[in-house]
């Protein structure tokens, strides 16, 4: 089975974290003194007996999750070794891929822990207290929460609220001076957000405020001997793997004013998985498709249109080159008016505008992954055509095309 190593952001810190993998193994111990030492002290206390107030800063946040997160990844690796030892990826959330550095071996303990320390002050003091602002939006699109954001900064004229974490299709944070962000959370309302909460932080992460923040902990981090990571670092900026040592600095420094594409990250390692059992697509390529045989993100997109759990594979044959291919969703039907029903009674590639428009966003939300891309301009073929006067349910197969090095499904 694959494994990737995902490393949490703020807002996971808890006084006492860490302590009982302290007293349980000594490695974790460890690694716990290792980082206390770096910062000079004073972190194994405070991690242990807080006060919570102290601990919530991000100076102090930031190196105290790091330090946590390594303490766990080690114990984790000798414990458990075998593939453990060898993920496909590393990741973190915001300062969780500084984590991600440390467990791969491109960046040391202390230096990660100083550099995370001045990283959270720099932030800190880049907008002053009280005039920045977080929330997170659930239940909006990202593009609804985004276009919401535009809106409301042209009414804030000079102030800035833009999104800073996609943490995943319902959830997305937003960041920017206060007044900013309390108009872009009326405006997401507007568009039917299910709730808006503002996020108790000391300071607008992710956002252009933090653009002071750059050329400082550009000078931290040139001190810093960075080696090639063990594994592909999937990156917050671009949510994309990366080995190459000359490249990790300035993502990082990129981060800091960019929103984190988490949603994006998570996708790219699934669809990067093999296909993790074999025996039901042998010989002629064919069987029945199961959760655990494909990627998460692909079986809850299958399930999400209704396609059956045993429904027949053909084709796929795990280690072989992909193909293309055509996804067919058996029983997804639209009832509605089809705007252009002159061309479905040629036989030709039904094309997004022939679509109402919100079958055409399903048909987009679906293709919309990393690593799949639609062959040519062509969105859907229609298996059943309507006739000219009237619409009649339509049945739509979804075409595709996939790297070599990922999977092929053709459902049929």
């Amino acid at each position: 089975m694959p494994v990737a190593f995902v490393f949490p952001g703020q807002g996971s810190q808890a006084v006492g974290m860490g302590q009982a993998l302290a007293h349980a193994y000594p490695e974790a111990r460890a690694v716990l003194d290792e980082a206390d030492a770096a910062l000079g002290g004073g972190l194994l206390q405070l991690l242990f007996e807080g006060p919570e107030e102290e601990l919530r800063q991000t100076a102090n946040t930031q190196p105290a999750i790091l330090a946590v997160s390594i303490a766990a990844h080690r114990v984790l690796v000798k414990e458990a070794g075998g593939r453990f030892r060898l993920p496909l990826f590393y990741a973190g959330h915001s300062l969780g891929e500084y984590s991600a550095l440390v467990a791969s071996g491109a960046m040391p303990l202390q230096d990660a822990m100083r550099a995370l320390r001045a990283r959270g002050t720099f932030m800190q003091e880049a907008v002053p207290a009280g005039e920045g602002a977080m929330a997170a939006i659930l239940g909006l699109e990202p593009e609804q929460v985004a276009a919401a954001c535009k809106d409301a900064q042209a009414e804030e004229p000079g102030r800035v609220v833009e999104p800073a974490n996609y943490n995943s299709p319902e959830q997305t944070v937003i960041a920017g001076h206060a007044p900013a962000v309390d108009r872009a959370i009326s405006k997401c309302k507007e568009r039917g957000a299910k709730r808006a909460l503002p996020l108790p932080v000391s300071a607008p992460f992710h956002c252009s405020l933090m653009a002071p923040v750059q050329p400082r902990l550009a000078e931290v981090l040139a001190a810093i001997p960075i080696k090639q990571p063990s594994a592909p670092i999937v990156a917050n900026v671009t949510a994309e793997p990366n080995t190459d040592p000359a490249r990790i600095v300035q993502l990082l420094l990129s981060q800091v004013t960019a929103p984190v594409r988490w949603v994006e990250s998570v996708q790219r390692m699934a669809l990067s998985g093999r296909i993790r059992r074999a025996d039901g697509f042998g010989g002629r390529g064919r069987g029945t498709w199961q959760g655990a045989d494909l990627p998460v993100e692909v079986v809850r997109r299958l399930r999400r249109v209704g396609v059956p759990r045993r429904r027949r594979l053909a084709g796929a044959r795990p280690g072989r080159a992909a193909m293309p291919g055509r996804l067919q969703v058996p029983g997804w039907k639209m009832h509605g008016d089809v705007r252009r029903r002159q061309g479905l009674q040629g036989g030709r590639d039904l094309q997004d505008r022939d679509l109402p428009a919100p079958v055409g966003r399903a048909a987009r939300a679906m293709l919309r992954q990393p690593g799949l891309s639609v062959a040519g301009d062509l969105l859907l073929r229609p298996v059943r055509h309507a006739q000219r006067r009237r619409a009649l349910p339509i049945r739509f197969g979804l075409p595709f095309r996939v790297p070599v090095h990922e999977w092929h499904l053709p459902v049929r």
